[in-house]
């Protein structure tokens, strides 16, 4: 077997989900199409992973998922029509999806049968090296300094082991995440002795809840292939993870940046108020008007 490359090259999004919280928008219309003031979720995840070191984008889908594809494409009326117009800056932002030098690929989930399955359909894609996996709903500010994954990839780069993106939440909120207890390496980082999935707050190992970022080694695959189902009849990637540290080191990250559960409607509200507050062309008035409202 040869050496594993070193650097990470390759990000899996599992976009097979129904986003069942927010129909009926999401009837029709997948929940990562979602727009944060102007951009979809699944394109600031993308571009998140590019800046990682990640060229090829796996997107493991579902039957309702087709603008995903679309929006990843290119649109040549489109293009022609910004082009007749002289819309030169909104012509070079479309043509940029996705960014330069990215190559996208396209795999189906044929049932809904967790996370940790969605992630073993992207394995003929992915081939036995490190990847990336992304969840378009974890919406994670950067605040001016480099991406959640970027730091992670950086950390993988040191330790060569799996990295899992962490934050802690409020101890009535485990039931909701993976939980891990960690031993110390240093102030943001730990190696993982135990991974849980929504245990009850009186049964969490600790409050560092697993979100949606994840390194992890090809040895996953292998695990993931011969996971029972666990929690809701679904093969867990937390299952195979927990196994995958008898094997290796598995490390947790607290991440520098602000998390926006997207999946929720509320997360979503404050992201868009944030991302709005930060967005050049609307910034000050909306400033303006959030600074007029009579709460």
């Amino acid at each position: 077997m040869g050496e594993m490359p070193v650097k990470l090259r390759k990000a899996v999004f599992p976009v097979a989900g129904l986003g069942t919280r927010f129909l009926p928008a999401t009837k029709a219309s997948p929940k990562e199409m979602l727009p944060v003031v102007d951009k979809p979720l699944i394109q600031y995840s993308v571009e998140e992973a590019q800046e990682a070191g990640a060229a090829l984008m796996v997107f493991v889908t579902g039957r309702n998922k087709r603008n995903i594809p679309d929006h990843f494409d290119k649109a040549f009326e489109l293009e022609i029509e910004l082009e007749r117009r002289g819309k030169s800056r909104l012509l070079e932002m479309v043509r940029n999806i996705p960014p330069a030098g990215v190559r996208c690929a396209y795999t189906r989930q044929p049932e809904a049968l967790g996370l940790g399955h969605a992630v073993l359909c992207a394995h003929p894609l992915v081939g036995d090296e490190p990847f990336a996996v992304l969840l378009a709903d974890d919406l994670i500010a950067n605040n001016g300094g480099p991406g959640c994954l970027k730091q992670m990839a950086d950390i993988y780069d040191r330790h060569k082991g799996s990295v899992l993106a962490v934050q802690e939440v409020p101890r009535e909120a485990t039931a909701s995440y993976g939980i891990v207890a960690v031993e110390p390496v240093d102030d943001r980082l730990g190696r993982i002795t135990h991974i849980v999935e929504k245990p009850k707050p009186e049964d969490a190992p600790s409050n560092l809840a697993v979100v949606g970022r994840y390194i992890l080694t090809p040895r996953i695959f292998a695990l993931l292939e011969t996971t029972p189902c666990g929690a809701g009849g679904e093969i867990q990637l937390t299952d195979a993870i927990a196994r995958l540290l008898a094997e290796e080191p598995v490390y947790a990250y607290r991440f520098e940046g602000k998390r926006y559960d997207c999946g929720s409607k509320l997360g979503y509200l404050e992201a868009t108020v944030d991302y709005a507050l930060q967005h050049p062309e609307v910034a000050g008035a909306f400033k303006n008007y959030l600074a007029g409202l009579k709460l």
